[in-house]
């Protein structure tokens, strides 16, 4: 299996936010949407902010793949469902943590969503 570099992994951290292109299920991408993505050790972790009716994530819990771009980062990706309940206690921090400025009615809906988190595993 693939691992982010620590390099890629410092671009995508400091970055705002990421274009993800989920892949439709015949493999061909979607139009790139941008996602908030927190960093939690050497993994990267996203949330659908509209939960599990978000067309994005909808499509990228059907095809478990996808493309970023973010912080000169170019990469495919594999999607991954997080169920584990320590993971998700940290990713709700790492949301507060980096968008906390934003207010409460951005960072609660994505700590709500907690249900939608996805792990981004380079492929």
């Amino acid at each position: 299996m693939t691992t982010w570099t620590n390099d890629e992994l410092t671009r995508i951290e400091h970055a705002e936010e990421l274009q993800l292109a989920p892949a439709r299920s015949e493999g061909t991408p979607r139009t790139p949407v941008p996602i908030w993505v927190v960093r939690d050790g050497d993994d990267l972790y996203v949330r659908s902010f509209r939960g599990s009716a978000g067309a994005w994530y909808r499509a990228a819990r059907a095809s478990h793949r996808g493309r970023i771009r973010c912080g000169g980062v170019d990469k495919d990706v594999t999607l991954i469902k997080v169920t584990d309940a320590g993971v998700n206690d940290r990713i709700d921090a790492a949301y507060r943590t980096k968008y906390g400025r934003y207010g409460a009615r951005y960072v609660d809906p994505m700590v709500a969503s907690r249900d939608t988190t996805l792990k981004l595993a380079p492929r």
